[in-house]
């Protein structure tokens, strides 16, 4: 597993723009968590702005007649409290609103400051992480609440992800009430 991603951030720093023939450009400190970094912060633009986008009417909106699926509002909601529980496993520390589910906030207004203040929080953790300590063993939260031996990258790989795959829930979210989502709007 740790030969698989340390193939893919090699992959990933290729990817990098490098030094320019002008002298102009240079390769990043660290490349790897500059390039996450800038991975994290496109795809947190895109939610939060499509939490802000959306009308308070259609937070409780489900894509489909199914119960089991999140409403927009629960949507926003469990991105916010995922983003803590990867984070908080990438910095080492307890998850600080463990005793919070934000899927149950009611309004609007809640979900938008709870969602900003989760994604305040990853890109603290970001930014205190460098290419050296990627693959420093630190420990995971699993679905069940124990923990997991990992190592960092893998979480915060976790948030990248997670955030991407529900924004693409967010979009069949807004197509089918008709609306353009921020990665479509001109």
């Amino acid at each position: 597993m740790r030969n698989l991603l340390m193939g893919a951030l090699l992959c990933c720093s290729l990817c990098l723009p490098g030094p320019s023939n002008a002298g102009q450009e240079t390769t990043p400190k660290n490349p790897i968590i500059a390039w996450m970094r800038g991975s994290l912060s496109r795809g947190e633009t895109n939610i939060v702005k499509s939490a802000e986008l959306m009308p308070e009417e259609l937070y409780g909106m489900r894509p489909g007649p199914q119960t089991e699926v999140r409403t927009f509002g629960q949507l926003v909601g469990h991105l916010a409290n995922f983003s803590y529980i990867f984070c908080s496993d990438a910095k080492g520390e307890k998850n600080p609103v463990a005793d919070h589910d934000f899927e149950k906030l009611a309004t609007k207004a809640e979900l938008v400051k709870a969602l900003k203040a989760s994604f305040g929080y990853c890109d603290g953790v970001f930014a205190g992480i460098t290419d050296a300590n990627l693959t420093d063993t630190i420990s995971a939260t699993r679905d069940d609440g124990s923990k997991v031996p990992a190592i960092r990258i893998a979480r915060l790989v976790a948030e990248i992800s997670h955030n991407q795959e529900h924004y693409g829930n967010i979009v069949t979210y807004f197509r089918i009430k008709g609306m353009v989502p921020p990665t479509s709007q001109p």
